[in-house]
């Protein structure tokens, strides 16, 4: 029962963003015609699966927010900003109210009953309440109804149907669980009704005395008829939720254009629509005793085509749940077969049996499968950053009631994939960039306005794939930095000398900083001086970088951008001072030798090459990363034309290129520690450990040892090119 439970809690969560991204459609405008019903389908899900682990809570909550629902379905309630936003703040209560049925945690009881009381007055009806115990049965008062048991004819011959019209017989009969599990058959004939012309006999001979009538007990059945479109599996549909709770028989009508005829007498048979309604739609007021029982009103169509559901059926029915930690466990063999296939290809190379004829296509096919196996793994740990980006509308929201402005969440990118590994460490950093965002970044509606900007400000979240990275940006249109301000703060709190010269990037770092915060007052959000380095730490952590560029008046953007994977990488083997280092293949633009003349001195220490009509910085790997001295660079070098994140492009000077390998990364601060200029380790197929090369971290420091270069004629001898991009 346990891993049942958890299945429900892992499916919830899924439910729950699937209730956030329509809710949020709706907000926005850009919903689809089966937007609604997807919504109420997750609010269902939810109510039934609590009410098999008896979570009545959220089996109660759940109920009055389907109510509601319902109504937007049924267009009896307008989808307006009031009503999205009611809904928006009762799936957050709902999540709370999975979370702590899920961890045992106790939830805001005040804050159920107020979303509760939203919902209700949306719908026109009372909050939903337990009802009281009752003593005893003196007060029930009974009314006589007059049935007349007279056969009713049979209705005229109807006309032919069209082909594609078929009639069904379903024969339903409930069970005790069903309706102890929350589910309801008035819901269940309405769905049905949604699917083509129902009629409907109810059999109550089951039925018993009241002296012998158990409370919880099932005793009524139906028999449906149905004329549709639908096959026998899309009607199965409307039931899947109950099929475990009762009797169901679902069969093709032998003579669809005569059903049998009803014994129901009419009266009762609209007392029996009326009862159906009201549980569809309960809470609702009772009618004044004596008043006339109305028809049922007419049930809308369905919104999606049966083919619609059959599809998404199928697709469901394809996927499996399978641990994380098994998926791990196949990531570390698949990554042990790659080193194993390299130290084996190292191997017969050294004994001279690299070239042999058969043995050479024999590995080439070793080496085609290793790397399709281990993309085939990685495809399988891809996730879309989705999962993480659907959290933020409801920090948005509370950020923005917390701090009284008015703030509209715009996500983009939210199908890009990136390794569930990085994915769960996204979810801290994102949440302190967005809090800061609105926070420091947004100015108040009144502000705003006197600028000349909209009441509203707009905080935007977006990812996309970049040379082999992904990049992910938060971005506000807020006011911008205030460097003056930073830079005070620095000064005050003894971070920076009072005359230390720094640019408005160094500046706009500052912030980074430990123990840094700008704001004037501590509250909950700001003001401790705990976030912003917290997510640098972050970032770092999962061998990423973080950058900042800010606008006065305009804005800032916080640009993250992190590995697809922490597993493997594609990247080029070089040799420098006799150690083996890895090059990433993302940055490299081209590789090539000097030709003579083609460098320059520039200055007491620094270089630079002449490159179709520019100067690009040198730096000698060996000597940045303390392989050797300034006076111990070979004659004979190669050349590569790297570019960081930012454009920023040097030539790192290498000793020997061995060529491109694909490598399985290795954390070096969780074996070792941290080394400058590093990024990660791996292991050769030789079994030596080769260091991962940070592009970005030794392009950051050449800047402070190699000033800018300016622009020259082009160079009278080109370079013997080795590589290109």
């Amino acid at each position: 029962m346990a891993a049942i439970r958890e299945t429900f809690f892992v499916e919830c969560e899924e439910q729950l963003g699937e209730l956030e991204r329509g809710l949020v459609a709706l907000e926005n405008g850009t919903a689809e015609a089966d937007t609604i019903n997807a919504v109420f389908r997750a609010v269902h899900s939810i109510k039934g699966g609590g009410g098999i682990f008896a979570l009545e809570d959220l089996v109660r909550f759940a109920h009055v927010f389907e109510t509601s629902l319902d109504g937007l379905r049924s267009g009896t309630i307008e989808v307006d900003s009031a009503a999205t936003a009611i809904m928006l703040r009762a799936a957050d209560v709902l999540a709370d109210l999975v979370r702590a049925a899920r961890d045992g945690s106790g939830h805001d009881h005040g804050r159920v009953a107020s979303a509760s009381a939203e919902l209700a007055a949306l719908t026109g009806a009372a909050t939903a309440q337990a009802p009281a115990p009752v003593d005893d049965l003196d007060d029930i008062v009974f009314e006589r109804v007059q049935l007349d048991t007279t056969p009713t004819p049979a209705p005229a011959t109807p006309a032919p149907l069209p082909e594609a019209r078929r009639t069904w017989v379903i024969r339903f009969t409930p069970r005790a669980e069903m309706y102890a599990h929350a589910n309801e058959p008035g819901l269940i004939l309405r769905e049905l009704a949604r699917l083509g012309t129902i009629d409907v006999r109810l059999d109550a001979d089951a039925l018993p005395a009241l002296d012998a009538l158990d409370p919880e007990g099932a005793y009524f059945s139906w028999t449906i008829h149905i004329e549709t479109e639908c096959d026998r599996a899309q009607i199965r549909q409307a039931f899947e939720w109950v099929e475990d709770h009762c009797a169901l028989d679902i069969d093709e009508a032998t003579n669809p254009s005569a059903p049998p005829a009803t014994d129901t007498d009419e009266g009762l048979r609209a007392l029996l629509a009326r009862i159906s309604q009201e549980a569809a739609e309960a809470p609702a007021a009772a009618p004044p005793a004596g008043a006339p029982i109305p028809a049922p009103p007419a049930l809308p169509s369905a919104s999606a085509s049966p083919v619609a559901v059959t599809d998404k059926r199928a697709e469901q029915a394809t996927t499996i749940r399978v641990d994380l930690q098994r998926i791990d466990r196949l990531a570390n063999l698949v990554g042990e077969l790659v080193i194993n296939e390299a130290m084996l290809t190292q191997h017969l190379t050294a004994a001279g049996l690299a070239r042999a004829a058969g043995l050479a296509n024999t590995m080439e096919s070793l080496s085609q499968l290793t790397r399709e196996i281990q993309h085939s793994v990685m495809a399988i740990r891809a996730q879309p950053v989705r999962s993480v980006f659907q959290r933020m509308p409801r920090l948005v929201r509370e950020v923005a009631a917390m701090t009284g402005k008015t703030v509209r969440l715009i996500c983009e990118g939210e199908e890009t994939e990136i390794d569930k590994t990085v994915i769960e460490r996204l979810s801290d950093p994102l949440t302190h960039m967005i809090r800061n965002a609105i926070d420091h970044g947004l100015e108040t509606a009144q502000t705003r306005i006197e600028h000349g900007k909209p009441a509203e400000g707009t905080v935007r979240l977006s990812a996309i794939h970049r040379s082999g990275k992904i990049v992910i940006e938060v971005s506000d249109d807020g006011a911008g930095l205030d460097r003056a301000r930073i830079r005070a703060k620095a000064v005050e709190k003894g971070l920076i000398a009072a005359d230390a010269p720094l640019t408005d990037d160094e500046t706009d770092n500052l912030i980074f900083m430990p123990g840094f915060s700008t704001a004037a007052t501590l509250s909950d959000i700001s003001g401790r001086g705990v976030g912003l380095d917290v997510v640098k730490q972050s970032i770092h952590s999962l061998g990423g970088r973080i950058s900042i560029a800010s606008q006065p008046g305009r804005g800032s953007t916080f640009t993250l951008s992190l590995p697809l994977t922490l597993a493997v990488l594609d990247g080029m083997v070089v040799s420098v001072a006799g150690h083996v280092l890895v090059v990433p293949l993302g940055p490299i633009v081209e590789t090539l030798r000097p030709a003579p003349g083609q460098t320059h001195r520039l200055g007491a220490q620094s270089r630079v090459m002449a490159l179709r009509g520019g100067y690009i910085p040198i730096v000698d790997t060996g000597v940045l990363l303390g392989f050797r001295g300034q006076d111990e660079t070979p004659e004979q070098v190669v050349a590569l034309l790297v570019e960081g994140e930012n454009g920023d492009r040097i030539i790192l000077e290498v000793d020997e290129l061995q060529g491109q390998r694909q490598i399985v990364i290795k954390s070096l601060e969780a074996n070792y520690g941290a080394v400058d200029g590093i990024s990660a380790a791996t292991v050769m197929g030789d079994g030596r450990v080769a260091l991962i090369v940070d592009v970005d971290a030794l392009i950051a420091a050449s800047r402070a040892e190699i000033p800018a270069a300016g622009r020259s004629p082009t160079p009278r001898h080109e370079p013997e090119t080795l590589l290109t991009r």
